[in-house]
């Protein structure tokens, strides 16, 4: 690794232990390192190479697809959903869990944000859990555990900047996530079913089939939505980004005409919250182009790849190898951050031993979230920990089953290519 690297990272990861803003230590980092190794590069160019970063039409996805999330939340949705998931499955011993998984794998197919699902669905049923005798630390950790499903069931944000990253078709990626996703939710329903018979946490009220049905006829037009975005990327009627915007549109009709809870009023703190979101994850993608700049200047990547066929040309090996690397660098790094850095690096490498893109792009973003679920970073942790009102670390603490049960579901995924490809594979057919 040459000296430029090692100062480049060296200063990033120190800014962060500090404690600065993740956007600040890589911008500061980046430029930092500019200035001593790249001195006949004007420093007028920084600007444009950020701008340029977020300079994609298929990036004109992510607010539309935060704003659908707002206006769908402010709709009365969350609630709705919460309601038709505990008809589904409360009724079993921990029910609540249960139900916060479904209803992340619900809202996974209209918000496409992990953090985004975690603040939404955990504003309304950890403190629900905590009122019905289930722990601080346990109903922060199901929720944060949950909320890694919502990037990988469709629509899917770093799935969208992956695609454009990879040059890799969106709506394919959108598929691949369809059964890991829903694998996702069944492992960490049976983890906290284990858990709360260990434990005694109650069980809620079974619903008939007749009020099942009525809750489902309430939640129908909200599950409409995935169907609509997926369905019409595969058919070629709108690419992801007019997807978003269609999602917008959708979210407004149903929000003021058929639930009727959405009004003029609430729309000025839609838009606020959609582009402080949106602003965040940006500005992270802009300078994190700048980061990856210098990467690929120093030559980096043909070295690591070096490295890493000269321990195996295994397909297998190499994934399991990489998917290390990326679990580590989830540790640290915004999952958006470390797609754009090191999804160049290693593409090459995957491709050139027959390793499907999709595939991997699946598994690189699944790999992301679960390092959302980890300290040091571990942004889901805190954002549960703050509304709960519990100890990050109790949290941490309840977390780590599921991690494990994500890790399994990671490895099928790894080992079991088809799993990830069947569908992305018919609809191309």
């Amino acid at each position: 690794m040459t000296i430029e690297v090692v100062t480049l990272l060296g200063l990033m990861i120190t800014l962060i232990v500090l404690g600065l803003p993740l956007f600040f230590s890589i911008g500061c980092s980046s430029l930092i390192t500019i200035i001593i190794f790249h001195r006949s590069l004007p420093l007028e160019m920084i600007p444009q190479y950020i701008v340029g970063g977020t300079d994609s039409f298929a990036l004109l996805a992510i607010p539309f697809f935060f704003l659908a999330g707002e206006i769908m939340n402010s709709a009365g949705m969350t609630e709705r959903i919460v309601r038709f998931s505990e008809g589904l499955v409360g009724g079993i011993r921990g029910g609540l869990a249960h139900v916060n998984v479904v209803t992340n794998m619900i809202y996974a197919g209209i918000s496409g944000s992990a953090v985004a699902d975690a603040a939404a669905i955990g504003s309304f049923m950890i403190p629900s859990m905590i009122r019905s005798g289930y722990p601080g630390g346990f109903s922060a950790a199901i929720n944060a555990a949950a909320a890694t499903i919502g990037p990988i069931i469709p629509p899917s944000i770093p799935m969208i900047l992956y695609g454009v990253i990879a040059n890799v078709s969106v709506g394919q990626l959108f598929l691949s996530g369809v059964f890991p996703g829903l694998i996702m939710g069944i492992y960490l329903m049976g983890v906290a079913y284990f858990i709360s018979i260990r434990r005694g946490y109650p069980k809620g009220k079974s619903l008939p089939l007749s009020e099942i049905l009525r809750l489902a006829i309430r939640v129908f037009l909200a599950l409409l939505s995935p169907v609509l975005i997926v369905g019409g990327i595969l058919l070629g009627v709108f690419t992801a980004t007019e997807a978003g915007a269609i999602a917008v549109l959708y979210s407004i009709i149903i929000g003021f005409f058929f639930y009727q809870e959405l009004t003029i009023k609430n729309l000025w703190k839609i838009f606020k919250g959609a582009v402080v979101s949106t602003g965040t994850i940006l500005i992270i993608v802009g300078v994190s182009y700048l980061f990856g700049w210098i990467i690929a200047q120093s030559n980096i990547a043909n070295k690591i790849g070096e490295i890493i066929l000269s321990i195996s040309k295994n397909p297998n090996v190499v994934l399991l190898e990489l998917m290390i690397f990326f679990l580590i660098v989830g540790m640290f790094m915004d999952p958006l951050a470390g797609l754009i850095i090191f999804v160049p690096i290693f593409l090459p490498i995957v491709t050139s031993l027959g390793i499907h893109p999709v595939h991997f792009g699946l598994i690189t973003v699944l790999n992301l979230m679960i390092g959302l679920l980890t300290p040091p970073i571990g942004y889901l942790l805190y954002v549960t920990a703050a509304i709960s009102g519990d100890k990050v670390e109790r949290v941490i603490r309840e977390s780590l089953p599921f991690i494990i049960a994500l890790l399994v579901v990671l490895l099928l995924c790894i080992y079991w290519p088809g799993m990830v490809l069947y569908l992305p594979n018919l609809v191309g057919r």
